[in-house]
């Protein structure tokens, strides 16, 4: 019982440590929150996350959409010029922490998002999906659709390590 009381301590004090160091514009980068894989989420190494930054920062990319892929956001909050815009579309509440820049997302209902994602307003859309269920892919794709220029940019992560 002592093991277990423990453990939900140090879990607590990690989640202390990184909404503070999340409200101080810390974040991710900041103080590592782990992974949970009960919502199926896989973090990036670093070298992954600078590739994915610096290619969806290519072309001078203003507005950003990073769906279901927080390492990433974490590191474009690291790389991105002064007036890049960058969003996190995410199941995960904790990473409310970054404020307005968090939109919760489900994938299961791939167009509720706020006002502020206006259709056909991203340069890039960056998409990590949960699940390789057909249904995640199908209506990560149909979010991707709506949020990205016609003349998009985007980059979507498959489970097999690869990217399209």
């Amino acid at each position: 019982m002592a093991a277990l009381q423990e453990f939900y301590t140090e879990q607590e004090e990690r989640q202390r440590r990184f909404e503070a160091g999340a409200i101080e514009g810390a974040g991710a980068g900041g103080v590592a929150i782990e992974e949970d894989w009960k919502l199926s989420q896989f973090w990036y190494d670093d070298k992954t996350a600078v590739t994915l930054a610096k290619e969806a920062l290519d072309g001078g990319s203003r507005r950003i959409a990073c769906i279901s892929c927080p390492t990433l956001y974490a590191k474009l909050l690291q790389l991105k010029p002064a007036d890049c815009e960058i969003f996190l579309l995410e199941y995960d509440t904790r990473f409310a922490v970054y404020g307005d820049s968090f939109v919760f997302y489900d994938y299961t209902s791939p167009l509720e998002l706020p006002e502020t994602m206006e259709e056909k307003s991203f340069d890039v859309v960056v998409a990590d999906p949960p699940y390789l269920s057909e249904e995640c892919l199908q209506k990560t794709a149909q979010t991707i659709n709506f949020l990205a220029k016609e003349k998009n940019h985007f980059v979507y992560r498959q489970g097999d390590g690869g990217f399209s």
